[in-house]
């Protein structure tokens, strides 16, 4: 079943790679142990899944091909690897995605009804605003150039952080740029600072390792977390809840394996996305992994409706959300901490 092949970095949007095929699973699905498979499933399940190619966004793809959890479930997943969140999004919504994997700088979709968050994955840690050698302060951006994947955790940190220095977007001149473009312009010095993360900071490093960074995730965790997710369309949520249980009970098995197999869980990552290993173990050094039974006590007590209702009040404030709006109307909390009844 391990036929993966390996995905070059900066894989095409249009490029896709079959995580399973159709194999033996048992009745039960209840998150238990299968039969050994001695028997194939009445029917498997064809569904199409996005992902990108990091540690948060690759990890548990990997676990669950390599620990035959697609199978088990009666499921064949065909994984296809996105740039960002907003662009799955637009996939879910046209119905040539059912599943996908997004960071914290796409959750105002979701919350704007674009699509359903059916599991939270873990929190970054890796957002950064960087610039050039000799800037040493948010305020000494102004009027310089600086370089962000809109939409996504990056324009988030550069957003709060201009906020906490009592500036705007309006104060520097935002250049709108894909994250691979951020590293090149970065790295020959066509722009002064960027809104980016690790691990793609790592590779600017190689070339400006005296860069400085200016603000950190961990800046404004007791106002605003950065959890990632994964999120389902919401025409398959609607006409295929079985399939939706069955793909967050997938999550979850491959959740518990990461938290006890981290190391395993760094190679599988870096074998299905073809990058070192010492390039997923910087990634996974600024990831704070949780574990299913910390993620239900979470969705139980409030924990995450926390969460989530700091993000709604940043995109309100950016401007991305009209208004603000309980996070139970785009997380699906109760079924994720039902599929593990």
């Amino acid at each position: 079943m391990k036929n993966i092949r390996k995905l070059l970095g900066g894989v095409a949007v249009a490029a896709t790679v079959a995580l399973t095929i159709t194999g033996c699973a048992g009745s039960d699905t209840s998150g238990g142990s299968s039969d050994g498979g001695s028997s194939a499933p009445e029917e498997v399940t064809e569904i199409d899944f996005g992902y990108i190619a990091d540690f948060n966004g690759t990890s548990l793809l990997a676990i669950a091909e390599d620990q035959g959890l697609w199978d088990k479930y009666g499921l064949s997943a065909t994984a296809t690897p996105f740039t960002n969140g907003p662009l799955q999004i637009q996939a879910l919504g046209t119905g040539d995605l059912d599943f996908g994997y997004i960071g914290p700088g796409a959750f105002w979709l979701p919350a704007s009804g674009q699509a359903k968050i059916i599991a939270i994955n873990t929190l970054g840690t890796a957002d950064r605003v960087i610039a050039q050698p000799g800037i040493n302060s948010i305020e000494d951006l102004k009027g310089k150039s600086v370089g962000v994947p809109e939409g996504t955790s990056g324009d988030m940190i550069l957003t709060l952080a201009l906020e906490a220095a009592g500036m705007t977007k309006d104060d520097v001149e935002i250049v709108p740029m894909d994250a691979a473009t951020v590293v090149t312009a970065f790295a020959s010095g066509q722009i002064d600072a960027a809104g980016i993360w690790y691990p793609s900071i790592t590779t600017i490093k190689e070339q400006i390792p005296d860069l400085v960074e200016l603000a950190k995730n961990q800046d404004f965790e007791d106002t605003v977390q950065f959890p990632n997710a994964f999120v389902a369309g919401n025409d398959f949520v609607d006409s295929d809840p079985e399939t939706v249980q069955k793909v967050v009970q997938v999550i979850r098995e491959a959740n518990d394996y990461r938290a006890e197999n981290p190391e395993e869980t760094i190679q599988l990552t870096a074998d299905l996305i073809g990058v070192d290993v010492a390039q997923v173990e910087s990634d996974y050094a600024n990831v704070q992994t949780l574990t299913t039974a910390e993620l239900d006590a979470d969705t139980e007590d409030g924990t995450i409706d926390k969460w989530l209702s700091g993000m709604v009040d940043y995109f309100v404030g950016a401007g991305q959300l009209p208004s603000s709006v309980e996070p139970s109307s785009f997380y699906l909390g109760d079924d994720y901490v039902a599929a593990g009844e």
